[in-house]
């Protein structure tokens, strides 16, 4: 194991999927999910909220079809 990596370079691609409760959202927000409890936030690595979406598959899904690498916060 001596292959050297560029650390700078590994985070470039990861995005963070996290859950949010709706009752967590401002109130304008919250009208429009309907009977939702939980949406789920894609953040990228700078914690920057890329978008928020209606289930965990869906934020998944988000992010690979866009080249990044997703991985779940609890």
């Amino acid at each position: 194991m001596n292959t050297k990596f560029d650390l700078k370079d590994l985070d470039r691609d990861i995005v963070y999927v996290k859950p949010v409760q709706v009752a967590d959202l401002p109130d304008d927000m919250k009208e429009q999910v309907g009977d939702l409890v939980t949406l789920f936030a894609v953040h990228n690595v700078d914690g920057e909220q890329l978008a928020l979406v209606a289930n965990r598959k869906l934020a998944f899904h988000l992010a690979r079809e866009n080249d990044m690498q997703p991985f779940a916060v609890h």
